[in-house]
Formats: C-alpha cells, sequence, structure tokens
C-alpha cells in the first residue's frame, strides 16, 4: 500500500474533510470515528476522531486502530471464490453439493451464493450469531439452515450464504478459511493488521442509548462457521489497500479482467417504495447513481459500523469505521468522497494524437436500416454511436477487421467489417445486423433484400 502524505491534496481541503468528520462524530454520537480517501492507489487523506471507548481522556482512536468491517469480510471471502475459479478448480455454475456436500443449500450454484441470489435463509436458526459464540460448521448445517426462495428468483440477503462460501474455500485448500485470506490476499497486499479477532491498539464495541449520553458495551465473540459473514477486524490504513484494490490496485493477487466481473450487477435490490439504484456482483456492493458507478460493501456488528465505497471509473474511494451499534454512517461516508472530489476533482489526462489511420475507411456514418449512426476511435475501441443511450458501445479489436462488444445490448457480440474484393469496405455486419453507408444499400447483401423499386 502506497501510504500518500497529506500533501498530495490541499491542506484547505484537508482541513476541511477533517471538519466534516468532526461534525459526524457528534451530531451522531459516535463514540469514534475514522476515516480515508484513496486516490491513485494511495491513501491521500485520513483522520479520526474521538475516543476509543467513548470517554473523555480514553485513548485517541487513529489510522492504525482496529475496528469490526462486518460484511466487508464478504468481498475478501468473493475474492478466494474467484480465484479457485480463475485457477480451474470450480465453475460458478457449479452446484454448492458438489464442493460441500450434505447441506440443504446444495441446489445453489457458486455464483448464485456470492450474489445473494440462492434464496438462503439471511441469519442462523439458532440465537443471534453477531453476539453469541460461534458454532462449527457441522453445528450449523445440523440446525436445518436452508433456502427460503427458489435458487435465482431473487436477491436475498444472506450472512448463511457466505458460511457456506467460507467452508468451501476452507476445503478446496485444506486450511481455515482466515487461513486462506491471510497467505492469499492479505500479506501479498501488506495488510497485517487485518485479523478475526482484536490485536494492538482496537476500539471497544459500544451501543450508545438513543435517548442519553450513556454507552453499553457490546459481545464480541469468535463467530466460528459464521465467520466469512463479517468476523474481519481491520484498520484505515488496511483498508484503504483494499479500496485500492477495488479501484484497480490488485497487484498480483487477482486478474483485472475477474475484479470487472465481480463488479458487474448479478442481482437487483428491490426494496419496497425505494428506486432500484443498488445491486449486488460476486460479492460487491454496486451502486448505480445517476450513471455513476460506484462498488463497494457496507458493514456492521454490534458495537461497530464500516463502510467502503470506491468510483469504478476513477478510483477514487473512500473508507470509514465508527464504534457504535447503529447510526446512520453510510450517508456520511458517501457525503465525505462527495466533498473530497468537489473540492478536489480529477484533473484530466492531456490528450496526444495515437491513432490508427488505416482505420478510416470504417469511421463516419452508417445506416442501420433507416437509422443513423456514427463510427469513430476511442483510444483502442471502436465507438458506434454513444455508448449507455438505446445501443450505442464500445467495441475490442479481436483481429484484423473483427470486434467484439463491451457494453450494453452488444456486450460480446461480434462485429465483422466486411469488404468488397478490392479491399474496400461494403459494410458491417453486428450480430447479424447490417449497417451500410447508405441507408438500405441493396448492395450490401441486407437480409431480406431490398425491393427492386428502391426508394421511391
Amino acid at each position: 500500500m502506497r501510504v500518500s502524505s497529506e500533501a498530495r491534496i490541499d491542506p484547505q481541503t484537508a482541513r476541511h474533510l477533517s471538519h466534516l468528520l468532526a461534525v459526524v462524530q457528534r451530531d451522531l454520537r459516535l463514540p469514534s470515528v475514522a476515516a480515508g480517501i484513496v486516490r491513485g492507489g494511495g491513501l491521500v487523506w485520513s483522520d479520526a476522531v474521538g475516543t476509543v471507548d467513548g470517554r473523555a481522556g480514553g485513548a485517541a482512536a487513529d489510522a492504525d486502530t482496529q475496528y469490526r468491517m462486518g460484511s466487508i469480510t464478504k468481498t475478501f471471502v468473493a475474492v478466494a471464490v474467484m480465484r479457485l475459479r480463475d485457477a480451474g478448480r470450480l465453475d460458478l455454475s457449479d452446484r454448492f453439493e458438489e464442493h460441500v456436500p450434505g447441506t440443504r443449500l446444495g441446489a445453489a450454484t457458486i455464483e448464485q451464493l456470492l450474489s445473494h441470489g440462492a434464496g438462503v435463509q439471511a441469519e442462523t436458526n439458532g440465537p443471534w450469531w453477531e453476539r453469541t459464540p460461534g458454532v462449527s460448521w457441522d453445528e450449523l448445517v445440523n440446525s436445518s439452515v436452508g433456502q427460503r426462495f427458489r435458487a435465482g428468483r431473487r436477491f436475498h440477503y444472506s450472512n448463511v450464504g457466505y458460511a457456506a462460501l467460507g467452508e468451501l474455500v476452507a476445503r478446496a485448500h485444506g486450511i481455515d478459511w482466515f487461513e486462506v485470506l491471510k497467505a492469499d490476499l492479505l500479506d501479498p497486499l501488506g495488510m497485517g493488521r487485518t485479523t478475526t479477532r482484536p490485536s494492538g491498539t482496537a476500539a471497544y464495541g459500544l451501543a450508545v442509548h438513543p435517548f442519553a449520553d450513556v454507552l453499553l458495551p457490546e459481545p464480541e465473540h469468535d463467530a466460528g462457521a459464521m465467520g466469512p459473514a463479517g468476523q474481519l477486524w481491520t484498520t484505515t490504513l488496511d483498508l484503504a489497500r483494499w479500496a485500492a484494490f477495488a479501484g484497480g490496485d490488485t497487484g498480483d493477487v487477482l486478474a483485472a479482467d475477474t475484479l470487472a466481473e465481480m463488479f458487474e450487477p448479478h442481482t437487483l435490490v428491490d426494496e419496497l417504495g425505494q428506486a432500484w439504484t443498488g445491486a449486488h456482483g460476486l460479492g460487491w456492493q454496486v451502486w448505480n447513481e445517476d450513471g455513476v458507478r460506484f462498488v463497494g460493501h457496507g458493514g456492521s456488528m454490534p458495537g461497530f459500523l464500516a463502510g467502503m465505497r470506491v468510483n469504478q471509473e476513477t478510483g477514487d474511494g473512500v473508507i470509514s469505521f465508527a464504534n457504535t451499534t447503529s447510526a446512520p454512517l453510510r450517508q456520511a461516508t458517501f457525503d465525505l468522497l462527495a466533498a473530497f472530489v468537489e473540492r478536489e476533482p480529477v484533473t484530466p489526462e492531456v490528450w496526444h494524437a495515437t491513432g490508427d489511420a488505416a482505420r478510416l475507411d470504417v469511421l463516419g456514418t452508417w445506416h442501420w436500416g433507416t437509422a443513423v449512426t456514427t463510427a469513430r476511435m476511442v483510444g483502442e475501441h471502436l465507438v458506434l454511436g454513444e455508448p449507455g443511450r438505446k445501443r450505442g458501445a464500445r467495441f475490442a479489436a479481436t483481429g484484423v477487421d473483427e470486434w467484439v462488444g463491451l457494453d450494453g445490448y452488444y456486450t460480446g457480440e461480434p462485429l465483422r467489417v466486411v469488404r468488397r474484393q478490392d479491399g474496400t469496405v461494403s459494410h458491417l455486419d453486428l450480430a447479424s445486423f447490417r449497417f451500410t453507408r447508405t441507408p438500405y444499400d441493396r448492395e450490401a447483401d441486407i437480409p431480406g433484400g431490398v425491393d427492386k423499386s428502391g426508394w421511391v
């Protein structure tokens, strides 16, 4: 992790963010709150307000104070699963039963478990697992945990589903799930302060009374088989490295294409009375706000809240922690990132001429039937129309005069430049559609032919 100095942002911006954090701590009555901003793979700002025990005179929280990250743990488990997929040891369409037999969850696929689309019950059948000592995998299975809905029917957030994925990871490697994460993710990324139990300076888990300024300590236990759903503790410094990972700085831990696949929306978060802005990918939460994509995850455990949010395009991210059981920290976290971006906008890269003149004969105006569109080169991509509008899309070259769609309707679909015998361009063949230089060019092999009388 490159921990950048705060000099990388304007000192006034740093002071403004620290002021906002102090306001959040006071207004939400948080015993302590810690936050950080990531840009360019580095932590450019961090601060903490309050004390680890919520008392005046207590030890002050800082960037190395541990907090529970709760369900952000799931993103680590999901990456471990995808590493198994990339190694050829499983397929996302595999039934859970093929890897962990003997449960009532066996009909669900690994992909459905990752995206909370397996219909698995949200919580355990026993006492509230987040506040009681954990049980073994066998005890969890024998408690008859199962599905509430048909697999694939709908989004249903499931902590039990991630306990199952943690068991899958453990069995695949022959060691505890956390040991897999430590060896394959945490150590390579330099996240030495991320652990399953508090270590070193750690915040106390506290509940704040809703009507009085008094505190109640929350219990903390080893979650046992439920650990993969929310066991981990971490620090601002460590989680900033994970935010940089989500922003694309994956090192040798995960292929960039795999990370992008994990960010694709799989299940829509459909909540009564709310607009559809959230979804789940493979282990990651995805937000689409006014066309801007964010990825990350939230976390909560008794006595703790955590959040991580990263702009998928720019890589700018924010992380936050608080040692309280409940508070609207999520919005405060988003507001910090918005305030940072407003004061420190990303400077666009300088444009330079790097195009290939050999492709000019493919660019310009095209017609699909009577609809008019244009083809242009943007970097290495052929762009047809306006991506995100109607059927506009980018295409990546796969060979001479051959491309594949990257967006929307044409994602994964082939585009082929068809040339005449003399080498000039006749038309474009896009997933069986014909794009011609003039509307319904009768010489361009239009499917169904063109009326002999032509345009009249």
